[in-house]
């Protein structure tokens, strides 16, 4: 009998790349603060899950400066033990970050055709400042980036909406908006929820709604100083 029966299915990865916008304006009210502390809870909460069906992997790239970068490269959730605090300085490049994502998504070794279908998740409390249509067309309509579930998020009154709309294509979890630090923590705490929840189905390609409101009395959890509005 062939040993091959008895050999343990490995978990197909289920991919997530957080396109964050570090641009100086995120350096104010303490933006880049609540966001650090988002993604580190959401990687943490990650890296407990056991791999049944799926094993999550966590990417992060941000814009801010003069280009956009990989700042975490695509990992298994359970191997990323630490992650550099995330700076804010200079402009916008959000189409270079689209171009980026673009590259990672169809990335054939960094993203298997037997993995799940990825999460991408944008946010931004600005206007892109390089020429970002182009990058955005090419993400939205390449293979990948047409099946990844999108999601986005609009940081203060000053971001650009309608960029983040065109990027977004969950229409039972429009553009999330993000007044104040509580905002970002309720937004990765509903996207982190979903994700697991994908982790743990018998249909990880299956996408799990998303509702923000079920987490607006949830703010004593937080631990943080969230008076004021951006």
């Amino acid at each position: 009998m062939s040993l091959k029966k008895f050999a343990v299915a490995k978990a197909r990865a289920l991919p997530v790349i957080i396109l964050a916008d570090t641009s100086g304006s995120m350096s104010v009210d303490g933006k880049i603060a609540a966001l650090n502390e988002a993604v580190q809870n959401m990687v943490s909460t990650f890296r407990q899950e056991s791999a049944r069906q799926a094993e999550i992997q966590v990417g992060l790239i941000t814009f801010g400066g003069d280009a956009a970068e990989m700042h975490l490269p695509l990992a298994k959730a359970t191997e990323i033990e630490a992650m550099q605090p995330l700076d804010a300085i200079g402009r916008t490049p959000m189409g270079h970050a689209f171009e980026l994502a673009t590259d990672v998504l169809e990335d054939k070794e960094l993203i298997t055709s037997r993995d799940y279908r990825p999460v991408l998740i944008l946010l931004s409390d600005g206007i892109p400042t390089d020429s970002w249509k182009a990058g955005l067309e090419r993400l939205t309509t390449s293979e990948r980036g047409q099946k990844a579930s999108r999601f986005a998020m609009a940081i203060g009154a000053e971001a650009n909406t309608d960029v983040l709309e065109a990027f977004n294509n969950d229409l039972e979890a429009p553009v999330f908006k993000a007044n104040e630090a509580r905002d970002i923590h309720r937004f990765f705490r509903a996207v982190t929820m979903s994700v697991t929840a994908r982790s743990q189905s018998r249909t990880p390609n299956e996408l799990v709604p998303i509702d923000f409101d079920e987490l607006d009395n949830d703010d004593d959890d937080l631990g943080l100083d969230l008076e004021g509005q951006w």
